[in-house]
């Protein structure tokens, strides 16, 4: 007697990652829905709800942060994988606090995706940088934390690092700063 499939939400803006995960994952055995903002991804969670999710961190109109926990109220055994390609310590903490079982950087792959979620400890052989972090990724992350502590609100952040507004855009719009 076969079981049945585990059921996956994923909730990405990226049309094509979308598309490719969920081939991905339906050659895995998984259910497969797919949302691309917070209102399909509630709707999925109420008519369905999820064992597993992916949550983009940043969606097109909203933050995965924002709908973490309106997903986990719906689908309270939902273990749940942020996925990001603006990775900053302060939102992978908030990520975790508010539920997450992992925090994955993009481009992140099924197999990846899938040891995050099966990873259900802290690992104390994790591997410990030999040097410290850039100014400018610490810059980077300050800003994340910041623009988190103001909801995402642009001026509110601004105001609260002595900056423009446009200055602060223009940050925001650059890839996150490597290592």
């Amino acid at each position: 007697m076969s079981e049945t499939p585990q059921r996956l939400l994923i909730i990405d803006d990226d049309e094509m990652f979308c598309h490719v995960m969920q081939r991905a994952m339906s050659r895995r055995g998984f259910e497969v829905m797919v949302a691309h903002d917070a209102e399909q991804a509630l709707a999925h969670a109420r008519q369905s709800p999820p064992e597993i999710a992916t949550l983009d961190l940043k969606l097109e109109q909203s933050s995965g942060l924002k709908l973490l926990p309106e997903l986990l109220e719906l689908a309270p055994a939902c273990r749940v994988v942020v996925l990001t390609g603006y990775s900053s310590i302060a939102t992978a903490v908030e990520a975790i606090k508010l539920g997450a079982a992992n925090y994955l950087c993009k481009p992140a792959d099924a197999d990846e995706i899938l040891a995050a979620l099966e990873h259900q400890d802290g690992n104390p052989d994790a591997e410990v940088a030999d040097n410290p972090p850039s100014i400018n990724r610490v810059t980077w992350e300050h800003i994340q934390k910041v623009l988190q502590e103001h909801d995402g609100n642009i001026s509110a952040t601004a105001r609260a690092l002595g900056m423009h507004r446009r200055t602060l855009q223009r940050k925001l719009q650059k890839h996150p700063v490597r290592r």
